[in-house]
């Protein structure tokens, strides 16, 4: 009794780490997006933490309104030697307990930094080769698949760690369809991610061809958009194709939705599989690397061979017309949310790593 009651008060007594974070990235992406909601939970958790972005980011409004330190100096010039540098002098001013560089490009900014007294990690959400990652003493990746990459190439067992991401999504109500110029009684499908060619959209649009009482909502910005609005007319579909730009309310439209879909060609993960088990919408996904690993066929959602459109179908097909699959397919995927991926579970994984690193550093 006394040796346990002695442990959790030396727990209570184990010093939060500083943290600098360092996210280079200034779009809407999953990155951006999972790194600012750990920022927030860990501010939310009272771990003092500064943030370098850059001063176009997205993000940055979000996490200074919510009372973060957020620098935007170091980033401002296109030339990156002038970056490195003004980030040695940002880093030997907070003298930070740990550097957290989220991708490849934050940790270039890092080397030759003076980082004496800091422990500099990465973070993977993707398969970056490792020599983008020299100046970070640990690395953690965001799937368990991206950590045995990571060893594959050289990384220790001791230097490499999985965490996984969590969702953040709104708990509004469903919304409206007549919002969005969509009937009442439509099969409204959704998807959330940009507008890129990995993303498998063309796919999609081309599965749904022949299914008339289908609805296309696309969540989502970027490059593509022209290509799918005209792929969108040579199919027939645009009558029934919603272009929704990027979208802040993901949890509204989830919940208006009977399927969301993720037909992505390439996918590390897919923080979108946790989002729709949150909200209780059925998943139906293609075999990229993300959903292969955690989608179990029929149970938390179907899986669809890659670029078979025909395939798709038929897969969206059995979940809207199937009561009881449909009803198996939200219980199992929102009992593995409840499991795993709580954004407080994922939350308490971060702060044990934080402070085992620093139990570690010490003499």
């Amino acid at each position: 009794m006394f040796w346990t009651a002695l442990r959790i008060w030396g727990e209570k007594m184990t010093k939060i780490p500083s943290i600098l974070h360092i996210m280079a990235g200034k779009g809407n992406g999953g990155a951006e997006t999972y790194s600012t909601d750990v920022m927030l939970s860990l501010h939310a958790r009272g771990v003092p933490q500064c943030v370098v972005m850059h001063e176009k980011s997205l993000r940055a409004p979000v996490l200074t309104e919510a009372g973060l330190r957020v620098r935007t100096d170091s980033l401002h010039t296109p030339l990156h030697f002038w970056r490195r540098h003004l980030l040695r002098r940002l880093i030997a001013q907070e003298k930070p307990d740990i550097i957290h560089c989220w991708m490849r490009r934050a940790a270039s900014l890092v080397a030759g930094a003076p980082t004496e007294g800091s422990t500099v990690l990465g973070w993977f959400g993707d398969y970056e080769e490792i020599r983008h990652f020299k100046p970070c003493a640990h690395l953690v990746g965001c799937t368990q698949d991206i950590v045995t990459h990571m060893r594959k190439n050289g990384v220790s067992q001791a230097r490499s760690t999985y965490i996984s991401t969590f969702p953040t999504i709104d708990h509004a109500p469903a919304l409206k369809r007549s919002t969005l110029n969509t009937p009442e009684n439509a099969k409204v499908l959704l998807t959330l991610s940009r507008l890129h060619s990995v993303k498998g959209l063309d796919t999609l649009m081309r599965a749904i061809q022949d299914m008339p009482d289908c609805y296309l909502w696309l969540a989502g910005d970027g490059p593509l958009q022209g290509e799918l609005e005209h792929l969108a007319q040579q199919l027939g579909i645009a009558s029934r194709v919603r272009f929704l730009g990027w979208r802040t309310d993901r949890g509204a439209l989830l919940r208006a939705a009977d399927i969301c879909v993720l037909p992505s060609r390439y996918e590390p993960f897919g923080t979108v599989i946790l989002e729709a088990w949150e909200s209780k919408t059925p998943l139906v996904a293609c075999r990229s690397a993300g959903p292969a690993a955690y989608v179990q066929n029929e149970k938390n959602g179907m899986l669809a061979e890659i670029d078979d459109a025909p395939g798709l179908a038929h897969a969206l097909r059995r979940v809207l017309e199937n009561a009881a699959l449909r009803e198996t397919l939200i219980t199992q995927g929102y009992a593995d949310y409840q499991a795993k991926y709580t954004r407080e579970a994922v939350t308490e994984q971060w702060l044990a790593y934080y402070k085992a690193l620093m139990k570690e550093k010490k003499p």
